[in-house]
């Protein structure tokens, strides 16, 4: 079993992001996932990402406060503990529109290449 305190988590900084701050909870360190990786990011009311894709899919689970995602058009409201696949290739755009803090994780396959 690999564990991973909180304290313990790093930061980075997740390409076409705004108002967030990313936390790597699990990845990229000896002795962790082989497969994927999971971050926490936090975004700020108004912050948001996209319009993009990645070629593989990805998955948010909203912890706290809520999340508009948006796919082809249609607007989907994530609240606490609403999660959502997204597919590889699929364009999305997700935006904090409320006044709170959104707290969500997001559980990635690594990158072809990446070293584990």
């Amino acid at each position: 079993m690999f564990t991973k305190r909180f304290q313990e988590a790093k930061s980075y900084e997740a390409p076409n992001h705004h108002g967030c701050s990313g936390l790597r909870l699990q990845g990229f360190e000896e002795g962790g996932p082989k497969n994927q990786w999971v971050g926490f990011s936090q975004f700020l009311p108004g912050g948001g990402a996209g319009p993009d894709s990645t070629p593989f899919e990805k998955v948010y689970v909203v912890l706290d406060g809520e999340m508009t995602v948006v796919v082809d058009g249609d607007e989907t409201v994530l609240k606490a503990l609403d999660s959502c696949t997204i597919a590889p290739g699929e364009v999305r755009e997700i935006v904090n529109r409320s006044n709170h803090v959104c707290k969500m994780l997001v559980v990635i396959p690594y990158p072809a290449g990446a070293v584990q």
